[in-house]
């Protein structure tokens, strides 16, 4: 008995091991079929219904993803729609008492359902009903534009439509019934619209409120009423505009400010803390770093006095320091700038010295003397641009009543802003950079582009776009039509252009 007991024992523990190493089953394909709508309550698409809540029910267990972005309603309502899941039914629940007479609603899920394990998204789904007898259908298209380029620029832009009974001010205190983001190319279409009045702005709305808060939020006002489905009407251009101060006006400011080329510091003592920074590279001599179209520039950190005639500058020549005339002026307005110009010839040493106490500041303390020596370019380190523009742009052929103003910038900086008076614009000695051209119609006369005003319903004025950005390299001579793609007349030679092309 005993050993048949042990046996017994032995094919027992040889089970319980067995079962202690069963593995799990391996998994199959990766689930990638979205949740499916099984059932719906009330129904699509009825008509002379307020629907307060909605009831969706899914064929598996699923999570909401950001509802309160993702699941919107157009016409938008002051108070969005409130959307909660349980296990496979989700209820949207909406403020029936905001619904307006005879409007046709649409409820956009967008990617907020999601199934539960494997996050698939059930997408492309609008739950539509109309508080009328009838679905609105007509549409309203258009374009935006950013009025400082006059090209697309649609990073956060949001078009939306008032009521016409509704001022300017309602943009700033309340959300839009309809809102819709243009495409990359600034066009923008409205689908599923009454036949009514509206107001149409855009919005550059870098908060997400769908308001219009001003500051560096930009903003675009059609001057007209707009109906939807208005065959004769022609399609609204919405210009973007920033109501702060000038941002071309600004660019300049900035350049002239003293950010171009290198800067030197130079402190009088330790306890003072008055100093300046000056655009020189006086590093290495042997370096072609200075512009010789561009002057000097002083930028200290308070108000100063200048002191005339203890600034001098001179050049080079065989080992003989040749003095150069130059012109000192203080900037009247921004009393911590001096600017100083002079003829400057290429590839040469220069040296400008400034005396002792050549500024004070308004106490009387001065800044210790200093000297810089430093390069200029060559004619071979810059490149030419030969500009063709339409007649009408100019004086001599411009019907319109006032000037046009041509702007040429380098990145952030403005390299060009003048008149047009005639229908070629030479430019001969430009630093290789990337270069963009534009056209402003001066219609205030004041000689740069001038904003808008939404309240006073005064549009920016119009800027025309010109070529595609020019690459300029050194010695290189371009030839181009401000209304065509650039063509380089110049040769590629070690990135320059040939003999023939370059400066002179």
């Amino acid at each position: 008995m005993r050993g048949s007991h042990f046996a017994i024992l032995v094919v027992l523990f040889s089970l319980l091991a067995g079962c202690a190493n069963i593995s799990a089953p391996t998994g199959g394909k990766k689930d990638i079929t979205p949740p499916k709508l099984v059932r719906l309550t009330p129904a699509d698409s009825l008509l002379n219904t307020r629907v307060k809540k909605l009831e969706l029910y899914f064929d598996e267990y699923i999570t909401l993803a950001e509802p309160s972005k993702e699941i919107t309603i157009s016409p938008i309502l002051q108070f969005a729609p409130i959307a909660v899941a349980t296990n496979k039914h989700v209820v949207v629940t909406i403020a029936d008492t905001l619904l307006e007479d005879n409007t046709t609603y649409r409820v956009s899920f967008g990617s907020a359902v999601r199934d539960l394990h494997e996050s698939n998204p059930f997408t492309k789904y609008t739950y539509t009903f109309s508080t009328g007898g009838y679905f609105d259908s007509l549409s309203l298209e258009g374009n935006v534009l950013n009025a400082t380029t006059g090209v697309p620029d649609t990073s956060g832009v949001l078009v939306v439509l008032y009521k016409a009974s509704e001022n300017d001010t309602a943009i700033v205190r309340k959300k839009p019934m309809y809102a819709i983001k243009p495409d990359k190319t600034g066009k923008f279409r409205f689908t599923g619209l009454p036949g009514r009045d509206f107001r149409l702005y855009a919005i550059r709305d870098d908060n997400n409120n769908m308001m219009y808060d001003g500051g560096v939020e930009m903003v675009a006002f059609n001057d007209d009423i707009v109906r939807a489905g208005d065959t004769a009407m022609k399609a609204p251009v919405l210009r973007l505009f920033p109501e702060v101060a000038d941002s071309a006006t600004e660019i300049a400011d900035t350049a002239a400010s003293g950010k171009k080329g290198m800067r030197t510091k130079q402190r009088m003592s330790r306890d003072t803390g008055f100093f300046y920074s000056l655009n020189v590279d006086s590093s290495d001599i042997s370096k072609r770093t200075f512009d010789v179209t561009d002057s000097f520039r002083f930028v200290f950190n308070s108000p100063v006095v200048l002191h005339e005639g203890r600034l001098h500058l001179s050049r080079d020549s065989a080992g003989v320091w040749v003095p150069v005339p130059m012109k000192v002026k203080q900037d009247a307005i921004r009393t911590m700038r001096v600017n100083a110009v002079a003829e400057l010839a290429a590839n040469t040493v220069f040296e400008l010295v400034a005396d002792s106490a050549f500024v004070t500041d308004t106490a009387g303390k001065a800044i210790i003397g200093a000297r810089y020596r430093f390069r200029t370019m060559d004619r071979d380190d810059y490149g030419k641009i030969k500009l063709e523009i339409p007649g009408r742009y100019s004086t001599k052929g411009q019907k319109d009543g006032y000037d046009h103003i041509l702007m040429m910038t380098a990145g952030a900086d403005t390299v060009y802003q003048e008149k047009i008076t005639d229908s070629v614009v030479a430019f001969k000695r430009l630093k290789p950079a990337t270069y963009t051209f534009r056209i402003i119609a001066d219609k205030d006369g004041n000689g740069k582009w001038s904003t808008g005003d939404l309240f006073g319903r005064k549009q920016p004025e119009i800027v025309f776009p010109g070529p595609q950005p020019l690459v300029l390299k050194a010695g290189w001579d371009h030839t181009i039509e401000f209304e065509q793609k650039p063509k380089a007349t110049g040769k590629a030679d070690g990135g320059k252009g040939n003999n023939s092309n370059k400066n002179r």
